[in-house]
């Protein structure tokens, strides 16, 4: 409070309660000078409050109707910015408000289209009328994926439309909101979907072909490899048969011409007869050794490729790692050091051609990883328990990296360089193990290199007797 005989600012209101304070205190019958100026500075200090309130009332006033400008301001910017047609009704189905894109379908401003009936924007022909969104509103439903037919400068058009009620403060429905996308920008954008699928399916289709032809190339390449070496044992041996039948029939030529004993003997020595006969027997049984392992691998053949429709049933899986290391890790990488430790019987329930794949490409997988490095070895062994026969196939190669060990049975993902995978392998074995009930896992080595456990069910104590 100002010390007494202290001036008040002019436009203070306890200025003007003080220039009146002379006639005020006169104005109070049986009131005493202090007291009449005591009464005084309560009322200024009253207005000074009032005055105060009244202040901060405003700046909170002003605050509030800044945040609802910018509030105003962001939902017409979404509004303007939406490329969907957007028609807000009231109760009555009449047009309170619209967006842009509104404005540019029906060839109108905002102005010309608020006031009018939802009716008129609806062409004739469309299978959902007015009267159906006013019995939406009614029931108090969505609309949801309808489909309406528009009537615009162009002519009509087909329109996909959602709709949902529209509230006030107190919760009452006052009207709908319209939310609409022409159906021809969604046909396009389906078009374009189902095009761009059919071109991945397409490529897919190529990749997987291609996958295949890679696993016959391997198959063939080993089935090549391992018929190399029955069919040149053969192939020698019947050069040799022909060099013993043509001292055979040397020999005979003269026996039956009549040759005397002497001649004979002579002929017999120079045509090493004796040598020929001992030599026939070897001869005859090698290339009948060749014969019936060319015919073991042709059986194999037939045994893994024409097992595609039939049931599954116990196999020898034995076999079929043996086979599958003989024709890929053999072949590729003759100076490999190959260890393999399976028990004995060893045998799994399923297709082995389908087995034999997985295998195969494991094998190869490995000897790729391991290729140019020195000391490379491949060990496998297996182990059969509870029910399960399992298979680890480890590579001394540089591993999997940490960051895409989780991915290596991805469609598509490979560490090879362009031109060498698919990225395809391991994930069609990974289908195949799944299809088998089986599984296929990847994981790192403590000592380095790679390791690939195939896990199968062993086929049952009764199957095997």
């Amino acid at each position: 409070m100002p010390a007494q005989g202290q001036d008040l600012p002019k436009d203070s209101p306890r200025a003007g309660a003080r220039a009146l304070g002379g006639e005020a205190s006169s104005v109070i019958p049986g009131a005493a000078p202090a007291e009449a100026d005591q009464a005084w500075i309560a009322v200024i200090r009253k207005m000074d409050e009032t005055y105060a309130e009244l202040v901060s009332q405003q700046v909170e006033l002003e605050a509030k109707n800044d945040a609802l400008e910018e509030a105003q301001g962001f939902i017409a910017g979404l509004v303007g910015a939406m490329t969907d047609l957007l028609i807000a009704c009231d109760l009555s189905g009449r047009v309170e408000q619209v967006n842009r894109a509104a404005e540019r379908a029906f060839g109108v401003t905002a102005d010309d289209l608020v006031g009018r009936p939802l009716a008129d924007l609806i062409d004739r022909s469309s299978r959902a009328t007015a009267q159906d969104v006013l019995a939406t509103m009614a029931s108090r439903r969505r609309i949801v994926d309808s489909e309406f037919t528009f009537a615009t400068p162009e002519g009509p058009e087909q329109v996909a439309v959602n709709g949902a009620l529209r509230f006030d403060t107190r919760g009452r429905a006052v009207g709908i909101v319209l939310v609409g996308r022409p159906l021809g920008e969604l046909r396009r954008a389906y078009s374009d979907l189902a095009a761009a699928h059919e071109h991945l399916k397409h490529t897919q289709q190529q990749l997987v072909h291609a996958e295949k032809m890679a696993s016959l190339g391997r198959l063939v390449a080993g089935v090549a490899h391992e018929l190399n070496n029955p069919i040149s044992f053969v192939y020698g041996n019947a050069h040799a048969l022909k060099r013993h039948a043509d001292r055979l029939v040397a020999y005979l030529d003269q026996v039956h011409a009549g040759a005397d004993q002497a001649a004979l003997a002579a002929a017999r020595a120079a045509l090493r007869i004796d040598r020929t006969r001992a030599d026939l027997a070897p001869t005859l049984a090698g290339m009948l050794e060749g014969a019936e392992r060319v015919r073991d691998i042709v059986a194999d053949l037939r045994r893994f490729s024409s097992d595609q429709r039939e049931a599954p049933s116990p196999f020898d899986l034995a076999a079929v790692v043996r086979t599958a290391v003989d024709w890929v890790a053999k072949s590729q990488m003759p100076d490999l050091a190959i260890a393999i430790d399976l028990p004995e019987p060893f045998e799994s329930v399923g297709h082995p051609g389908h087995i034999h794949q997985v295998m195969m490409n494991l094998v190869q997988n490995a000897v790729d990883a391991m290729e140019g490095r020195p000391g490379a070895r491949l060990e496998i062994t297996g182990t059969s328990a509870q029910g399960r026969a399992r298979v680890t196939v480890r590579d001394t190669g540089p591993g999997i990296a940490d960051a895409v060990l989780g991915r290596v049975f991805d469609p598509f993902f490979t560490t090879k360089p362009v031109g060498k995978g698919t990225g395809l392998g391991l994930s069609i074995c990974y289908r195949i193990v799944a299809e088998h009930q089986g599984a296929l896992d990847a994981a790192n080595h403590p000592e380095g290199g790679a390791v690939m456990t195939l896990t199968l069910p062993a086929p049952p104590a009764e199957a095997k007797e």
